[in-house]
């Protein structure tokens, strides 16, 4: 079923099919809603899972079970989708991690209460996630990389935080919902309208070595780009439009800001997507498109880019040695971890950008299970100040566990997923690709791993301040339910992942390594 694209286009639009339907069914029947959504999530999931068996492993580099068809006739861009080794595991994170929103949303639902929206709203952003990570075409690419924005900012804005905060530059109140969701809207917005100027630019100009006709294809622009027939001005002034337009989704430093606070509004669900795989289709961006497209480039920003993602993942760790809310912290974290990821693809080594894909998918499964975890702790105690959540060990065990767990997974243990991004980004850093400075990627290797101590140090500084002591006598006389089925179901299966990816990252380096061997042959000579 997969080898004529079929399969694939069923992976990517099943759930905006399920959400057609749901928004069918009557607004009081929320069991056949909660059902219908399960139901179309599960199977896009079981399809992805078909996928990965069936793809084949020995021609990773190459793109499988693809389509090209006609589209946009006027502009000659298609309909070109496939997967290949890079790829494959982010969809199949991709969907693995919506059906665990929608089994942990069961009984778990924001207010205002209005499962049938909130439903709609996740498989959408399926829908576009997924498609990022098939499409083989531009301005594909750009119409499912935006299509995850309206969902998200109706989640944080409806759904969100409806605590007060005040904006000192408009010295004015607001609820903490809307100012994330509209900061969270413009700052993609400004790096999208980069980013499409520079696929315009690309397309422009490609008819002039693609025999007069002007393409938006991914594969074809690559072998431009191969060619180093892209040069000068042109193609920094290109890069650098792309690399603001993927930079601001990563998110990097500078361009992190709205993150915390885009996080610390949005409901439990809505952080953990945009946890697990929205951050990560711009880290999939520069491997697909600006490092293949404009490899010349990328040498010569690579110091640069470097230099940023260590920044940030020094900025990270001190930020969040300053919080006091765990959901905030999580979400500095994120921004420490995506730092790595960078850092790898940096390197434009194999190793490198092998380390910055296990990275993506081993952060999407324990960042999204920490906020799971915050969000069910905020549910019951009804706040997220670490101060007043001591002893949580006691009063929720289980919980506290699986906690505990997941925090030495983040802080990179050996044996646990967390571990391979981080110490293969850093052992990459000590022989970046040749002709870049060696003296400076070793510099930033060595900083980088002052963070990863800063980052055990954030983590057991959360864990004291959560799990270890005495409750408050403030929970006197509460009595707190530990862990239900409907939490169990949905991080059991993120538990495993961790530990299985950990103890055997062949799981991801199967696909990856291969692709990104020859994406590195290909566009860097390595």
């Amino acid at each position: 079923m997969f080898d004529n694209g079929w399969g694939l286009s069923l992976i990517v639009f099943l759930p905006l099919v399920g959400a057609g339907v749901v928004m069918a069914i009557p607004k009081a029947n929320e069991e056949l809603q909660k059902m219908t959504a399960l139901a179309f999530a599960g199977v896009t999931f079981v399809l992805s899972v078909l996928l990965a068996f069936a793809f084949d492993y020995g021609a990773a580099d190459t793109y499988q079970f693809g389509a090209d068809l006609n589209w946009i006739t006027a502009i000659n861009s298609r309909y070109i989708i496939g997967v290949d080794g890079i790829s494959l595991p982010l969809v199949v994170l991709s969907t693995f991690i919506t059906v665990l929103a929608i089994v942990y949303s069961w009984e778990h639902w924001p207010e205002p209460h209005n499962p049938k929206a909130f439903l709609v709203l996740i498989l959408v952003l399926a829908t576009g996630m997924t498609g990022t990570f098939v499409a083989l075409d531009l301005i594909l690419f750009f119409v499912f990389f935006e299509v995850v924005l309206l969902p998200m900012y109706f989640m944080i804005g409806i759904w969100g935080d409806r605590n007060e905060i005040t904006i000192p530059v408009f010295k004015r109140t607001t609820e903490m919902r809307l100012y994330a969701a509209i900061k969270f809207f413009l700052f993609t917005l400004f790096g999208s309208a980069f980013m499409l100027l520079g696929f315009l630019a690309l397309y422009f100009t490609s008819g002039d070595f693609n025999g007069g006709v002007n393409t938006f294809s991914i594969e074809v622009l690559s072998e431009i780009g191969r060619a180093g027939l892209w040069g000068g001005t042109f193609s920094f002034w290109v890069f650098a439009a792309m690399f603001l337009g993927f930079a601001v989704k990563v998110p990097m430093f500078p361009l992190h800001t709205w993150l915390p606070d885009a996080h610390t509004a949005a409901p439990t669900v809505g952080s953990v997507l945009l946890a697990a795989i929205l951050l990560k289709l711009g880290t999939y961006a520069f491997v697909r498109i600006s490092l293949p497209i404009l490899p010349d480039e990328a040498r010569n920003w690579a110091w640069f880019i470097g230099v940023l993602a260590v920044i940030g993942i020094i900025y990270a760790s001190l930020a969040c040695l300053a919080q006091t809310d765990m959901k905030r912290l999580i979400a500095f974290s994120s921004v420490g971890h995506m730092g790595f990821v960078m850092l790898g693809i940096a390197t434009l080594t194999d190793i490198g950008i092998n380390a910055a894909i296990i990275g993506m998918v081993a952060h999407g499964v324990i960042t999204g299970l920490l906020f799971f975890l915050a969000g069910s702790m905020s549910h019951r105690y009804h706040t997220r100040e670490m101060a007043r959540l001591g002893g949580n060990q006691k009063l929720m065990p289980v919980m506290g566990g699986i906690l505990g767990f997941t925090a030495m997974a983040s802080l990179g243990l050996p044996g646990l997923a967390g571990f391979w991004g981080e110490f293969m980004s850093l052992l990459a850093a000590f022989n970046p690709l040749e002709g870049l400075s060696q003296g400076l990627f070793r510099t930033l290797m060595v900083i980088g791993a002052v963070g990863t101590v800063l980052a055990a140090g954030y983590l057991l500084w959360m864990l004291q301040k959560v799990n270890f002591g005495e409750p408050s006598e403030e929970w006197a006389g509460h009595e707190f339910h530990d862990v239900d089925q409907w939490e169990m179901a949905a991080w059991a299966p993120l538990v495993v992942a961790i530990l299985a990816i950990g103890v055997f990252p062949r799981i991801v380096f199967g696909a990856t390594n291969d692709a990104v061997v020859q994406l590195v042959a290909k566009a860097f000579g390595g």
